[in-house]
C-alpha cells in the first residue's frame, strides 16, 4: 500500500482494521512498562531496603522524564514522521532494560543502585513518551475527525491491556528469577516490536506551518490540567496497591492491576464512541467522579476484594477521562500540530505523575498507607469540577498557526 493510500482518512468498518498495527506496536511497546508496574515498589522497598518516598521518586522519574521528552515528541512526528518517533522510543525503551540491569551490579549499595535505576526509569520515560505520542498522531492520520475519541481510546486500550498482560506476567517472573527478569524483557520486547515497524509504511508529515509549543500550550492547558487530576488516581494505583496488599497481608496484589486493566479496556471497548458523540467535558465529568469513589473504596477497604472493586471503578472512570478531556484538546489545534497537541496534552498527566506519586509516597510515611487513596479520591473529584468548567465556557477551535 502507497503512502499516499495510507494517509486517507478511515471510517466505517475498516476503522479497526486499520489501526490494529499501531495497536498491536502499543501493546507490545508497553508490556515492558507493564511487567515493572507491581514488582518495581517491591524492588525498592523490599529488595534495596528503601523507604515510600524514594519508592514514590523512582516511580514518578518515568513521569518527569516524560514530562521533558513531550514537546520533542510531539515536534518530531509533525515534521519527521510518526514511524520515526516510535523507532527512537522503542530504542530508548530497550536502552532502558541495560540500565535496569546494570543498577543490579550495585545492590549492596543501595542508594547507587536506586540512582541507576532513576537513569534508566528517565530512559523509560522518554520512551514512552516518543512511542505513545506518535502511535496517536499515527492513529489520528489515519482516521476521519469525527473519530478522534474512539482513536484516543482505543490507542490507550491497547497500552492498559498490555498492563493487564503484563502485571500477572512482571509478578511471576520476579517471584521465580527476581528484578534481572524484568530487566532482560525489558530489553529484549521493544527489540522484537521493531521488526513489526519496520514492515509498516510510513505517513509523510503535513507540511503547512504549524503552532508554537507555547500557542499549542495556551489552547489546550485546561484539558490538560483536568486529565492531569484525574491521572492521580491511576498513579495511586499503579504505584501503591501492590504495597497495600502486603502490608494488609492480603495475596496476588497483582489482581489489583489487572481489575484496574481488565476494567479499563472493557469501558472503552463499549464506551470509546461515546466523547465524540456527546462531548469529551460530559464524558470527563461522570467518569472522574466514578474514579473518585473508586479510590474512596481502596482506602475504606476492610478485604481485598473491596479494594479490587476500589480498583476496577478506578479503572473504568479513568479509561473515558483521558479520551474526554483529550477530545477537548484535539480540537483546539488545527490538524498539521495535532502530534504538538497530543504532546503537550500528556505533558499535563506526565507532571502530575511526576509530582503526586513522591507527594503521596511521602504523606503515606507519616499516616497509614490507605489515607494516599483519601487524597487522591480528593484529587480526582477536582478534574470534575475542571470538566464542569470545560462544559460551562465552551470554546471555539484553534484558527490557523501563526
Amino acid at each position: 500500500m502507497s503512502v499516499t493510500a495510507m494517509q486517507e482518512p478511515v471510517a466505517g468498518s475498516r476503522f479497526a482494521a486499520t489501526l490494529l498495527p499501531v495497536m498491536v506496536v502499543v501493546f507490545v511497546a508497553f508490556l515492558v512498562i507493564g511487567i515493572a508496574m507491581p514488582v518495581l515498589p517491591l524492588h525498592v522497598h523490599d529488595g534495596l531496603g528503601l523507604g515510600t518516598f524514594v519508592v514514590g521518586l523512582v516511580a514518578g522519574s518515568q513521569f518527569g522524564a516524560s514530562l521533558v521528552a513531550r514537546p520533542w515528541a510531539g515536534h518530531l512526528s509533525d515534521s519527521r514522521g510518526v514511524k520515526r518517533g516510535v523507532v527512537i522510543g522503542l530504542l530508548a525503551a530497550s536502552a532502558s532494560g541495560l540500565v535496569y540491569l546494570l543498577s543490579l551490579g550495585f545492590t549492596e549499595a543501595p542508594l547507587i543502585s536506586v540512582a541507576i535505576l532513576l537513569l534508566g526509569r528517565g530512559l523509560l520515560g522518554g520512551a514512552e513518551s516518543f512511542i505513545i505520542t506518535a502511535a496517536v498522531s499515527w492513529g489520528l492520520a489515519l482516521a476521519d475527525t469525527s473519530s478522534t475519541g474512539k482513536v484516543i481510546a482505543w490507542v490507550g486500550s491497547a497500552m492498559f491491556a498490555a498492563f493487564a498482560i503484563g502485571a500477572p506476567a512482571g509478578s511471576a517472573l520476579y517471584a521465580a528469577y527476581g528484578f534481572a527478569a524484568i530487566a532482560v524483557v525489558t530489553t529484549a520486547a521493544p527489540l522484537l516490536t521493531l521488526l513489526l515497524v519496520a514492515q509498516l509504511p510510513a505517513i509523510a508529515p503535513v507540511r503547512q506551518a504549524r503552532l508554537s509549543f507555547a500557542k499549542v500550550i495556551g489552547a489546550v492547558w485546561m484539558p490538560g490540567f483536568g486529565a492531569a487530576l484525574g491521572s492521580v488516581g491511576f498513579g495511586a494505583v499503579t504505584t501503591f496497591v501492590a504495597i497495600l496488599f502486603a502490608h494488609r497481608g492480603w495475596a496476588d496484589g497483582w489482581l489489583a492491576y489487572t481489575a484496574y486493566a481488565v476494567a479499563f479496556i472493557l469501558a472503552r471497548v463499549f464506551f470509546s464512541h461515546v466523547a465524540d458523540a456527546v462531548g469529551g467535558a460530559k464524558v470527563a465529568l461522570v467518569c472522574a467522579v466514578i474514579e473518585a469513589v473508586g479510590q474512596a473504596l481502596i482506602w475504606l477497604a476492610v478485604r481485598p476484594e473491596m479494594a479490587l472493586a476500589g480498583a476496577a471503578l478506578t479503572g473504568f472512570g479513568f479509561s473515558l477521562v483521558y479520551p474526554g478531556f483529550g477530545v477537548e484538546a484535539v480540537r483546539r489545534v488545527p490538524a498539521q500540530s495535532r502530534g504538538l497537541a497530543m504532546g503537550a496534552y500528556t505533558a499535563f498527566l506526565d507532571f502530575a505523575q511526576g509530582l503526586a506519586s513522591p507527594a503521596l509516597g511521602l504523606l503515606a510515611t507519616g499516616a497509614r498507607l490507605n489515607v494516599v487513596f483519601l487524597a487522591s479520591a480528593l484529587t480526582v473529584l477536582c478534574a470534575a469540577l475542571v470538566a464542569w468548567w470545560l462544559i460551562a465556557h465552551p470554546e471555539t477551535v484553534e484558527g490557523s498557526p501563526q
